[in-house]
């Protein structure tokens, strides 16, 4: 029992020290990549900036150390990065020229028109700029077209076919499927919904679509035009000829390109550009060593600030902790223009849009706030890809708005979609519940409409016929229980909610009989633990005492959570009587995973591993000198520090431990 007590409590102890080093090995990995990525760039002489264009396309990027930790390779840009790194490679006067590198960018017509404007504001300072790649997309040969020369791989193509919309439609289907969809539409160009209800573009949608595309594409071609020194009237030429399967010798021939060459020759040929000499490497700078490079402009100390918002995304009342897209946030967008609006430092404010819209509330909410926010101080609007329906509605109130030549605004209007399956019970294809699940969300919908009127009734004249008699109702809580929090006083008003609000909370009602604990786990442990497995509790307000707990559930999808998989569980708490627990107590949970009695255990430095099989070193005499023999083991589970053996060995062998040698 007594090596039992000293084996356990030593392999306790490891336990924890081997937690305290990895944490604080993790904490020094962590800020020294935050270091390094904050260093600043020290630029050679003769360098080259590399535009090396691959992945997607964002507003702004923030960094995150624990990605870089897990190795996430996904491409991901911000333009503001890229505007900024091509402003500083054009006023350094170390850097000779850019290399562009265009691969596939996933980004819209806009964010390259932005990047192809500061690189022709770029050939200002006189450096070169050149471009090179194997296959050229249309969007990247756009990009491209700017530099000094444009090169192509011998077995390369550029794509040059015009654009064009294909949209599809569902009707048909539904109609088969027996899907019957209900629509509310409000704006003849609203035409978000015709998937569902029509089998054809309606006059209005394809008539924006037609403006949109050509007003596109007639920027495309003046750009290229001017820059490649091909006139409009070819380029529509070549786009009819569908220019994407040529010999590469023959975007030579049509302008399209100056010269072929193999990626060798064109690393050589930059190394002649910069003044660099054959056997000598050449100096590149890529966009992660271009954001560290030291702006020549000094920072303003003056306190008066232009404060610059990004609002990228679907418009949502509020975002789902779960999301991993760029959304706003209503609620939190709201809150950052009212600290806006009271910061003094703050003189004026550049909201930059890039949005396709979403939902009606929200947008409502922020353009409230923008409205507010202009009150006090100018609001400018710079639009980015997109700022269309709500995207356009939280910018219309701005002072001033600024859009690209290509930026898609517009589609004013609001709709709803409802599908029905009336048709589908009849035949008895689905169930009544889900019958009448259809029909409830319709009878919501319509509740909705009617919301929206007596919104503007309570506007008006302060509440609504129809709710009047709400005014003195009495309200009953559902369950038995301690109330936690009442959050309204006299004299407030409280609305009911709905599918844009969640209404006023009025009280917070807690059985506190029912306790439910919720943590996380990492996904490295998640595979190893089940439902109804026991969970010891301990509460840190009550250091002394420990509670049995039951897991209940598992989350099936995990979250990111610093770098790394977290996956939620709840477990069901069993509280004596005597004992009080609070709502919100911070607690640790521990789930033994693998237990093992009575057994033997040794350091694991002593352990020799040689292939599948494991060995140890035997004492088999001590005098004169210490001999000993090897022999298999069998080693069992393993807490890091310490090793279970099976057999092989017994508690009275005497063995080798770990060699030593001299540092």
């Amino acid at each position: 029992m007594k090596d039992f007590l000293k084996f356990t409590l030593a392999s306790l102890i490891g336990v924890i020290l081997a937690g305290i080093v990895l944490t604080i090995l993790g904490l020094i990995t962590v800020v020294g990549m935050v270091a390094s990525s904050d260093s600043e760039t020290i630029v050679k002489d003769n360098s080259v900036f590399v535009l090396d264009l691959k992945g997607n396309l964002s507003e702004r990027v923030q960094e995150n150390p624990f990605q870089q930790i897990m190795g996430d390779g996904n491409g991901s840009y911000g333009l503001n990065d890229i505007l900024s790194s091509i402003k500083k490679a054009k006023e350094n006067d170390k850097i000779k020229g850019i290399y562009i590198q265009p691969s596939y960018l996933a980004t819209s017509f806009a964010s390259l028109e932005e990047i192809r404007n500061a690189l022709q504001d770029f050939k200002e300072s006189g450096k070169f700029i050149v471009a090179y790649a194997d296959q050229y997309t249309q969007g990247m040969y756009y990009l491209a077209s700017v530099a000094d020369k444009v090169i192509i791989n011998p077995q390369g193509n550029i794509s040059w076919h015009g654009l064009a919309s294909q949209p599809v439609f569902f009707k048909d289907l539904l109609d088969k499927l027996g899907i019957d969809v209900q629509v509310f539409k409000v704006g003849t160009y609203k035409s978000a919904v015709e998937p569902f209800i029509a089998t054809e573009m309606s006059p209005a949608n394809r008539e924006q679509v037609t403006v949109f595309l050509n007003s596109i594409w007639n920027q495309f071609l003046d750009d290229v035009s001017v820059s490649r020194n091909i006139s409009k009237d070819s380029l529509n030429a070549y786009a009819d000829q569908c220019m994407d399967l040529c010999q590469a010798e023959e975007y030579i021939k049509c302008g399209l390109a100056d010269s072929v060459l193999y990626k060798d020759e064109m690393i050589a040929y930059l190394k002649q550009l910069t003044g660099r000499k054959e056997d000598q490497s050449l100096n590149s700078l890529f966009l992660e060593d271009m954001i560290n490079v030291k702006k020549n402009v000094p920072k303003d100390k003056s306190g008066n600030v232009v404060a610059v918002y990004y609002a990228s995304g679907e418009i949502l009342d509020a975002a789902s902790s779960n999301s991993t897209e760029e959304v706003i946030d209503g609620q939190k967008m709201t809150r950052d223009l009212r600290r806006l609006r009271d910061d003094n430092n703050v003189k004026a404010v550049v909201l930059r849009v890039n949005s396709p819209g979403g939902s009606a509330y929200a947008s409502e909410q922020i353009w409230r706030e923008v409205v507010r926010l202009k009150e006090k101080k100018p609001v400018i609007v710079s639009m980015g890809d997109y700022a269309a329906s709500g995207g356009y509605y939280i910018s219309c109130a701005a002072d001033s708005i600024f859009a690209d030549p290509t930026t898609l605004t517009g589609s004013i209007g609001i709709f709803g979609m409802i599908p029905s399956g009336e048709k589908l019970f009849k035949d008895k294809l689905i169930s009544r519940e889900d019958f009448e699940k259809s029909e409830v969300a319709l009878k919501q919908a319509r509740v909705e409409v009617q919301t929206a009127k007596d919104a503007l009734e309570i506007i008006k004249e302060g509440i609504t016929k129809n709710s009047a008699s709400l005014s003195s109702t009495l309200i009953r809580s559902t369950i038995d229980g301690l109330i936690l929090d009442v959050p309204v006083k006299a004299g407030n008003s409280v609305i009911m909610s709905n599918t844009f609000n969640d209404g006023t909370t009025i009280a917070t009602v807690a059985n506190m009989n029912d306790l439910i604990f919720k943590g996380k786990i990492d996904e490295t442990e998640v595979g190893r633990i089940h439902e109804g497995m026991p969970v010891k509790l301990t509460i840190g307000a009550l250091q002394n005492l420990t509670f049995d707990a039951k897991l209940e559930y598992i989350s099936p999808k995990g979250v990111e959570e610093n770098g790394a998989n977290q996956f939620e569980i709840k477990a069901a708490v069993s509280v004596p009587d005597s004992v009080q627990i609070r709502s919100g107590y911070s607690a640790n949970a521990e789930i033994v995973l693998q237990r093992a009695q009575q057994t033997l255990a040794v350091p694991e430095s002593v352990i020799e591993f040689s292939g599948d099989s494991t060995f140890v070193y035997v004492m088999t005499d001590s005098v004169p000198e210490q001999k000993f023999q090897r022999k298999p083991v069998t080693a069992g589970m393993s807490d890091g520090i310490k090793i279970e053996i099976k057999s092989g060995v017994t508690a009275k062998d005497k063995i080798r431990g770990a060699e030593k040698k001299d540092k």
